[in-house]
């Protein structure tokens, strides 16, 4: 009797699972030859992966959208303008409870450009103060003559070389660039220009914007929140900036990390700065208003 209560008190329990939580891994896509902007009638070979996993995947391959093979490399033989776009892949295997998909790979943009010309510009952010480096390259690589850079339709360096560089890079460098090639074939002078290509330029350390925040759940109701925003887009890695807060010209305190201070709320003129002692930078914020001030 007392073995059948035991029974009847294990069936009883509730029945306890273990589930555990495996993250969706994500496919990578990658240019192996080529860049992502060639002429017409070029090649260009991608791949994907999955790093870090130890399963034997098969790949899709997408463009805009579309499902175009499934292979782990992608090959554009000979390709052609209509070809131009944003290609990204999938990983796929096939496990005991069905398919298992990772996540679509972040795009690569193919250009196939059917002209003579293509200027090859940096695909990212440039920094004020950086040196830029571009490449004009032609069709069949003649030798060249001349070469002719414009920013948004103005020349602005004439040379020799295909490859071009702009020095000390400051905001109003940002902009569209193309370039104009000339050279000499069979007792003539061909020339041709590129589309443009954009480039960004930003500052290292962008001009601060000071928020003031009334009420805020996190703190006392007789007091407000300064917020300093600011945006640090230096190459070197896990630099401190501090951050300075004013009232009516008098600093709130010592210098902080923190972007944020919470202060009596009092009218006043109220504004920040932010230094980064490192790359000797300093910046300082518009004044911002709270309350009536006393004239």
């Amino acid at each position: 009797m007392k073995l059948l209560l035991s029974l009847l008190v294990i069936s009883a329990l509730p029945q306890w699972s273990v589930t555990q939580v495996i993250p969706t891994p994500k496919a990578v896509a990658g240019l192996v030859t080529s860049g992502p902007w060639i002429f017409s009638g070029e090649n260009v070979r991608l791949n994907c992966s999955v790093p870090g996993s130890l399963f034997d995947w098969k790949y899709h391959w997408f463009m805009d959208g579309e499902l175009l093979q499934e292979s782990k490399y992608l090959m554009l033989w000979k390709a052609r303008p209509q070809q131009s776009g944003k290609y990204y892949c999938q990983g796929i295997r096939t496990t005991w409870i069905g398919k298992t998909r990772t996540l679509h790979s972040l795009p690569i943009e193919i250009k196939v450009d059917g002209g003579w010309a293509i200027l090859l510009a940096p695909p990212h952010p440039m920094l004020v103060g950086e040196t830029m480096t571009l490449m004009c390259r032609v069709r069949h690589n003649p030798l060249l003559k001349e070469v002719i850079l414009y920013q948004d339709g103005e020349e602005i360096l004439r040379q020799s070389s295909p490859e071009l560089r702009v020095t000390n890079l400051t905001l109003q460098h940002h902009g569209s660039y193309s370039c104009r090639a000339t050279w000499d074939e069979r007792r003539s002078t061909t020339s041709v220009i590129s589309m443009g290509a954009p480039v960004s330029v930003v500052d290292v350390l962008t001009e601060p914007l000071l928020e003031i925040v009334p009420k805020d759940p996190l703190i006392p109701k007789e007091r407000m929140l300064l917020v300093c925003h600011v945006q640090l887009n230096a190459r070197e890695q896990d630099l401190i900036i501090n951050y300075y807060f004013y009232q009516d010209g008098q600093r709130l305190g010592p210098a902080s990390s923190n972007d944020r201070i919470a202060v009596p709320r009092m009218p006043g003129q109220y504004w920040c700065t932010t230094t980064v002692p490192t790359l000797g930078l300093n910046r300082i914020s518009e004044p911002a208003t709270y309350g009536r001030l006393n004239r």
